[in-house]
C-alpha cells in the first residue's frame, strides 16, 4: 500500500504497482519507455509517435483532447496519466471514474525532474528513474556552461496561423527559451496569446522567430509572412518537440540546442 501525490494535489492511494497503464501524453510515452515500462502500457493517444513501434503494438484511445472513453474502459487500466495542459479537467474527471488519474503539470526543468522522480515511486522503477534524472542533470550543467557567454536575443516563437498565436509564460517553452538566453518578447501576454502579425514590432520586434512543427505545420509562405512583418528578424523552422516535449527527451533537446546556437 502507498499513497503519493501528483503534480496537481490529488492524493492516490495504490495497493500494489500500478500494472496496465494508459498513456494520453506523448511526451510521458516516451518517457515510461524509457523508464522500461513497456509492458506495462495497454493504451496510448495517437500522437504518441515515439517509440514507432508503439503505433502498431498498443492500442490507440483517441486524441490527447479527445479520447475514447469505451476503447479505454474495455483496457481495464489500473493507471491513466494524464495532463494538466494537454487534457482537459472535464476528461481527467470523467476518466476518473474508471480508475485513478495521474495529472502532471510541468512548466519549469524542475517539475520534469519532479515528475521523473514521481514515476519511480509510483511504478517501482526508481533506479531507472533516478539514472534519468542523474543524465538530464549533468546535461543541463552541460549545457549552461555552454551558453552562459552567449548572447540573449529577442525571439517570438510561433505555435500556429489562424489565428496566430505563440508561446507567452509559464509554459515549458518559455522555460526553454530562457534557459537558452532567448528573450521571449510575449512573455507577459499569458500563455498561449493570440497576436497581431502587424503589431510585432511594436511588442517587440523579435532579432529570431521560431517556427515550431508543432503543433501547426508552417510552410516557407508562412516565414516570408511573418518575417515581413519584423524589422530584421532572422526566421527559423524548429522542432517542437525539443522545445515543448518534457520527460527523457529533453537530454535529446540539450544537443539539439547546442546545434541551434551554432547555426545561428
Amino acid at each position: 500500500m502507498k499513497t503519493l501525490t501528483d503534480q496537481i494535489g490529488i492524493e492516490h492511494t495504490f495497493e500494489t504497482a500500478p500494472k496496465r497503464i494508459i498513456s494520453l501524453v506523448p511526451s510521458q510515452t516516451e518517457l515510461l519507455f524509457d523508464l522500461g515500462q513497456e509492458g506495462k502500457i495497454v493504451g496510448i493517444t495517437k500522437f504518441c509517435v515515439h517509440p514507432y513501434h508503439f503505433k502498431t503494438t498498443i492500442k490507440n484511445v483517441g486524441g490527447t483532447k479527445n479520447v475514447h472513453f469505451e476503447k479505454i474502459r474495455l483496457l481495464k487500466p489500473d493507471l491513466i496519466i494524464a495532463n494538466k495542459e494537454e487534457n482537459t479537467k472535464e476528461i481527467v474527471e470523467e476518466l476518473s471514474k474508471i480508475c485513478p488519474v495521474w495529472v502532471t503539470d510541468i512548466m519549469t526543468i524542475q517539475d520534469n525532474f519532479k515528475m521523473i522522480s514521481d514515476f519511480g515511486q509510483l511504478l517501482n522503477c526508481r533506479t531507472e528513474a533516478q539514472k534519468w534524472n542523474d543524465k538530464l542533470a549533468f546535461a543541463l550543467s552541460d549545457f549552461k556552461n555552454f551558453v552562459k557567454e552567449k548572447p540573449f536575443k529577442k525571439v517570438a516563437y510561433f505555435i500556429w496561423k489562424n489565428p496566430f498565436m505563440v508561446a507567452g509564460s509559464n509554459t515549458f517553452i518559455d522555460e526553454l527559451l530562457k534557459l537558452n538566453h532567448f528573450q521571449n518578447i510575449y512573455e507577459n501576454k499569458g500563455r498561449y496569446p493570440e497576436i497581431e502579425l502587424k503589431k510585432i514590432r511594436l511588442d517587440g520586434d523579435p532579432d529570431i522567430v521560431f517556427l515550431s512543427s508543432e503543433p501547426f505545420p508552417f510552410k516557407e509562405e508562412d516565414a516570408f509572412e511573418i518575417g515581413r512583418a519584423t524589422h530584421h528578424a532572422t526566421t527559423i523552422f524548429v522542432d517542437g518537440e525539443m522545445f515543448s516535449w518534457h520527460g527523457s527527451r529533453l537530454l535529446k533537446a540539450f544537443e539539439y540546442f547546442k546545434i541551434l546556437h551554432n547555426s545561428i
